[in-house]
């Protein structure tokens, strides 16, 4: 599940409607809906995160953290290292071995890291 898709499948259980139902308002399938919240699709288009803001009535601060979050939830992300220290070769490789077996707090460890640069 990606940060978006956790947060959408939030907002929609406290809304109490479930994926059938929030995909008809938004015009599309359940199927691609489920995919979302588990991070089987890519990053929503503005579009739909629009769409998703306005079947929540999400305002100000809301949007943007779901936005936010959007840009945060690509499941399949390249990092390209070509040109920079070597050091951040050998990070990012460690990083795509190991990710699959971190834990919780391992995980906040290394974004709490990453939100300090």
């Amino acid at each position: 599940m990606t940060p978006f898709g956790e947060k959408v499948r939030a907002l929609r259980t406290n809304k109490g409607v479930n994926q059938a139902q929030m995909a008809t308002a938004l015009d599309v399938s359940a199927a691609y809906l489920s995919a979302l919240e588990h991070g089987r699709r890519g990053m929503p288009s503005w579009a739909m995160i629009q769409k998703i803001i306005q079947y929540f009535g999400l305002i100000w601060d809301e949007a943007e953290e779901l936005h936010a979050l959007a840009q945060q939830s690509k499941p399949k992300v390249t990092i390209d290292t070509t040109g920079l220290d070597p050091r951040a070769t050998q990070v990012a490789n460690r990083l795509a071995l190991r990710i699959a077996r971190l834990q919780g707090t391992e995980l906040d460890l290394l974004l709490d890291i990453l939100e300090q640069n």
